[in-house]
């Protein structure tokens, strides 16, 4: 697969190894372990009314989508270092929009992958509002369609590296 920025996912040697060692645990310990409460939930009798299976069995479903999910995320992802504080709207930099300039009506987020960041709000590039200011700077406005058509505006109130 030809890798182009729209399927290469930008993380920061903390944040790729990160990944690695949630990706490593799911495949090593995690499989032993929920292997171990599927056997357990077995040996105790019929299983269409055994709880404790079917809770297993949910478990190691959602357990082996994040596997597919982080071997995915790994395989087309790009170590590299911070962004630097350009005060340009870029993947990797956390973002303050205020909404239709009103200085109240703000919302900060990380413009990048939702793997890369912990507590913050994450959007996309490819996103409706992460297209629409990407490449701008502080007091730049821009707008972008919502999805029920209608049209949202934005000013750039706050530009800086995301640091982890």
């Amino acid at each position: 697969m030809t890798q182009t920025s729209e399927n290469v996912t930008w993380l920061t040697q903390s944040g790729y190894d990160q990944l690695k060692a949630e990706l490593e645990h799911l495949t090593g310990p995690w499989r032993v372990e929920i292997a171990q409460k599927i056997e357990a939930a077995r040996e105790e009798g019929d299983l269409k009314e055994n709880a404790g299976y079917h809770a297993a069995k949910e478990e190691q479903g959602k357990g082996e989508l994040r596997v597919r999910q982080l071997t995915q995320l790994l395989e087309r992802a790009k170590v590299g270092e911070a962004p630097t504080d350009t005060g340009v709207v870029a993947p990797g930099m956390v973002v303050t929009v205020a909404f239709d300039g009103d200085p109240d009506d703000t919302m900060v987020f990380l413009l990048g992958s939702r793997e890369a960041a912990g507590d913050l709000d994450i959007y996309s590039p490819q996103s409706p509002l992460g297209r629409a200011i990407d490449g701008r700077k502080v007091g730049d406005d821009a707008t972008y369609e919502l999805p029920n058509g209608k049209k949202a505006s934005v000013r750039i109130v706050e530009v800086k590296p995301y640091t982890g």
